[in-house]
């Protein structure tokens, strides 16, 4: 090799590993995976008790509703309340199932109250189903689900804003409420626990999850004085008035990724001695857990193909930038590690040794970043050295979703 190749493969090994160390060192420490909602204690309930519609946009969801919607309907919030659900002009059947399911409910419910020895558990107002209509120009059809989902709701304290994928424990919305409550939030966000058993699973979606943090840093998002603002479209609680003070869902109408947009509309600007509304974005444990299945690669190329070039702004210069710093920060650093060892075999040894330890170390760096992300998702620590290799498939990932719009073929929902 020359001694020009092998001066810029060592300057490159350096570079990657020195951003990874200044991730570690960055204060917003998003490889930590915290806050956490569920290790903090839950604040008091507040002393009125606001009302809150739950609404849900649902599109071709009859799969995963019999195992939520039954969650969202035995919610023990002791308010008023109630369930929107928004068929969004489904081929599956989605309504059907919807009343089924909150069908069998109301008999449990009755069967239960019958027996002397079962307490009465005070229920929510009637599901409401709302059947979609056609979407208008300007619109995606997420945001236009949910818009038409709270107007039906009509006037309340708050909207409970969650996907037909979620299952919401018992207490998750009145802990929500009494954390907005305490604290004075116009958003308060859960980012849900995903499914992590598949193969597929376990090697992409705790990068999935870290990626996000280090996108958008959770206690930068809940830093009023920061402009870095974000929500998780999962779940997220908002206080109505911070709503229609943003401008409502109109305001992000257009916007594929409508959970981030939401959390900047509600934070609204920041400037020096002007700090946005107080949001919150948290992830959470156990209260809200997402039961949608990704068995294989197919499904989460899809999924992030479907946002990934949205997220550059539609450009393609931007697509090359992130594309040529995927390949450095991931692909690079194992690849120095038999790059140096056939430097060192061919007569080359100080320059494989160099390029081996930097390899080596930009590694592990990647697995110290990766580590906690691993361990909240219940893996073992081997995962974290996985990480180059979901880089390397988020990249190819990333520059699907460009090809795709170059075609022309983007999603709408």
């Amino acid at each position: 090799m020359s001694s020009t190749l092998l001066s810029a493969l060592v300057a490159s090994g350096a570079t990657a590993l020195a951003a990874w160390l200044a991730c570690l060192a960055d204060p917003a420490r998003a490889w930590s995976f915290r806050p956490i909602a569920e290790a903090a204690p839950p604040p008091p309930p507040p002393p009125r008790r606001p009302s809150v519609r739950i609404v849900v946009p649902a599109r071709d969801e009859s799969a995963m509703l019999p195992a939520t919607l039954p969650a969202l309907l035995a919610q023990d919030y002791p308010g008023e309340w109630a369930v929107v659900l928004v068929d969004d002009r489904s081929a599956d059947g989605t309504a059907e199932v919807a009343r089924a399911v909150a069908a069998g409910v109301a008999a449990s419910d009755a069967a239960a109250t019958s027996d002397a020895a079962a307490p009465a558990r005070l229920g929510p107002l009637p599901l409401e189903i709302v059947t979609g209509a056609p979407l208008p120009a300007g619109w995606v059809g997420k945001v236009w689900a949910l818009a038409q989902g709270v107007e039906a709701a009509g006037a309340c304290d708050y909207l409970l804003l969650t996907d037909a994928d979620i299952r919401h424990a018992p207490g998750s919305l009145a802990r929500l409420v009494a954390e907005s409550e305490a604290d004075g939030l116009a958003l308060n966000s859960r980012m849900a626990r995903l499914r992590c058993e598949s193969a597929a699973e376990r090697l992409l979606v705790p990068p999935f999850v870290l990626f996000f943090n280090l996108l958008y840093p959770m206690r930068r998002v809940n830093d009023p004085a920061s402009r870095v603002a974000a929500a998780a479209g999962g779940c997220v609680l908002v206080r109505c008035d911070a709503l229609a003070a943003a401008g409502g869902l109109a305001a992000i109408r257009g916007e594929i990724i409508d959970d981030v947009n939401l959390g900047r509309a509600l934070k609204g600007p920041v400037r020096r001695g002007t700090p946005g509304r107080p949001i919150r974005l948290q992830l959470s444990r156990s209260d809200v857990v997402s039961v949608r299945p990704y068995c294989s690669l197919g499904p989460i190329w899809r999924m992030v193909r479907r946002t990934a070039f949205t997220e550059l702004r539609h450009s393609y210069v931007l697509l090359v930038v992130a594309v040529a710093g995927l390949a450095l920060l991931f692909a690079l650093p194992p690849a120095l590690v038999p790059v140096g060892a056939v430097a060192a075999a061919t007569g080359q040894p100080g320059w494989g040794a160099v390029l081996a330890g930097l390899g080596a170390a930009g590694w592990l760096a990647t697995a110290a970043v990766a580590w906690r992300a691993t361990r909240f998702f219940g893996l073992s620590p081997g995962w974290a050295l996985t990480l180059p290799l979901a880089g390397v498939l988020y990249g190819g990932m990333t520059l699907d979703s460009g090809r795709m719009h170059l075609l022309g073929r983007r999603r709408a929902w």
